[in-house]
């Protein structure tokens, strides 16, 4: 195990670093910020992969800040689910931060962006570092708070209007997770997880808060029903700002959702919720591949195209609940759940990272403006291109080897209903996906404009981000290794699901 001084100084650093960018980027002059927001996005990076370093070599780590423990003091606390959330922010966070260096062109843009950026970077490691239910309450809050501002930045009735909406649903799921909170308490006594190992969803008091706790984060998750709100702000907001929405923003809630299940909830409680959660999940899956194949401008594809693959995060639910059947086939369900939130964040970062380089390079983003681009603007569509690869799970993509082994487990504990609905939905993302690539290799037409310059750095990170997502099926080893770490089942059965 490592030594208490290495566990207070590194579980903190990807929480203090970012903080202390943010700061730093609000306070100091515009000659300074270049070189503060590149040593806050890699300093941030390097703290998170140093954390992940050592819990990959021994095992879950548990600090308590000021020397108070649980359930007065506030406990960080990092295994492989967490480590593997921290890698994902920080390498989607290097890549919107060298991103959004080359995409703002206004002194205006780059000030109000990179202070809120480097406080929802710090709400996100927050986030996964904690284990009680109020601080995360606390830090879905800055999270919420930091990307409104982000969704607003541009301004305009549009940008305003899903703004507003968006924070209107945000109150809303912080106002219904804060109520279970004090339920659990009062209840409870507690908020730690460790705390509250199996005592969520007990007797009527219980099932109330954990109907709050859940209407909450679907809320914030955007899972259909309650995913009005994402769309127009995903598809009005700059950029880089939907990059880091689709791909870390929605996790964030997913995140607690998962940590909670397998870990607070009771058994009973879990059996119970898990079928609700999977149909939620199918509807989602297939309402938001149906609406993506209408659309006729990219950005609003790829936003219905999250609600869609946020879907498929919520079908592992029912799959790996207890009872499900066979004890390695659920695991290897909560191990696809993970995987598939890596691999979807790397290739939906990419896609709309593509989409605001051809935005940027022809004024608008509809399907008749991406004729032709397939020769005038090859880097931007291979992005969109190969990171449709894993959207649409086909091998040897990270999205094949999530949906597989979801679709494996699936039918190897006997809930073989999910399997069609999953391959349907791959599917209909190959057709979404097809639909808006295939303008691309149109011919250009004789009266179109000339391009506007893009700089390099927008297109070749689009596409450097597509290639992870594609490359996370060939190396699927490691993070699946990482993720048995403190998992909710006994290590032989992952050795066994492998």
């Amino acid at each position: 195990m490592p030594d208490a001084g290495f566990s207070s100084a590194w579980l903190a650093a990807p929480i203090a670093v970012p903080l202390l960018a943010a700061i730093g980027v609000a306070l100091l002059s515009a000659r300074l910020r270049a070189g503060v927001c590149a040593l806050g996005a890699v300093g941030t990076a390097v703290a998170s992969f140093v954390v992940l370093a050592r819990v990959a070599a021994a095992g879950p780590l548990r600090h308590n800040l000021g020397g108070w423990g649980a359930p007065l003091g506030i406990d960080l606390f990092a295994d492989g689910l967490s480590v593997l959330m921290l890698a994902m922010t920080a390498v989607l966070g290097c890549a919107i931060s060298l991103y959004a260096s080359g995409y703002f062109e206004h002194a205006r843009e780059r000030q109000s962006f990179w202070p809120i950026w480097f406080l929802l970077w710090t709400g996100l490691n927050a986030l996964f570092l904690t284990a009680d239910l109020f601080n995360f309450y606390v830090t879905l809050e800055l999270i919420g708070i930091s990307a409104v501002a982000l969704v607003a930045m541009e301004g305009g009735p549009v940008a305003l209007s899903a703004a507003v909406r968006y924070l209107f649903m945000a109150m809303l799921g912080s106002l219904a997770y804060m109520g279970g909170v004090a339920l659990v308490y009062a209840q409870t006594g507690a908020l730690d997880l460790a705390l509250l190992e199996g005592r969520l969803g007990e007797g009527p008091l219980g099932q109330a808060a954990l109907a709050l706790l859940i209407v909450g984060l679907l809320a914030k998750t955007a899972l259909f029903p309650l995913h009005l709100w994402l769309p127009p702000a995903h598809s009005s907001a700059p950029a880089p700002v939907s990059a880091a929405l689709s791909a870390l923003v929605v996790k964030a809630s997913f995140y607690i959702l998962l940590r909670t299940s397998f870990g607070a909830f009771s058994d009973n409680a879990l059996a119970a919720v898990g079928p609700i959660l999977g149909i939620l999940g199918g509807l989602a899956v297939l309402w938001g591949s149906l609406q993506a194949l209408t659309q006729d401008r990219l950005k609003l594809m790829i936003a219905y195209s999250t609600v869609a693959q946020v879907g498929y995060l919520f079908l592992l639910f029912p799959v790996a609940m207890p009872g499900a059947g066979d004890a390695a086939w659920q695991s290897k369900a909560w191990i696809a759940g993970i995987f598939h939130a890596l691999s979807h964040a790397a290739a939906k970062g990419a896609m709309f990272m593509a989409a605001g380089a051809i935005l940027h390079a022809v004024g608008r983003d509809d399907k008749n403006s991406l004729r032709g681009l397939g020769e005038r603007m090859p880097v931007s569509v291979s992005a969109l291109a190969v990171a449709g690869i894993s959207i649409m799970a086909l091998p040897p993509s990270g999205g094949f080897i999530a949906k597989w082994m979801l679709l494996v487990a699936a039918v190897r504990t006997g809930q073989w209903w999910w399997a069609p609905l999953m391959i349907g939905g791959g599917l209909l993302a190959a057709g979404y996906v097809f639909r808006m690539v295939k303008f691309a290799f149109y011919a250009t037409p004789a009266h179109a404009p000339p391009l506007h310059a893009v700089p390099r750095r927008l297109e070749y990170t689009a596409l450097v981000l597509a290639l992870i997502a594609l490359g996370l099926g060939l190396a699927s080893v490691f993070p699946i290794a990482v993720a048995a770490i403190g998992a909710p089942f006994p290590e032989n059965w992952f050795t066994e699901a492998l």
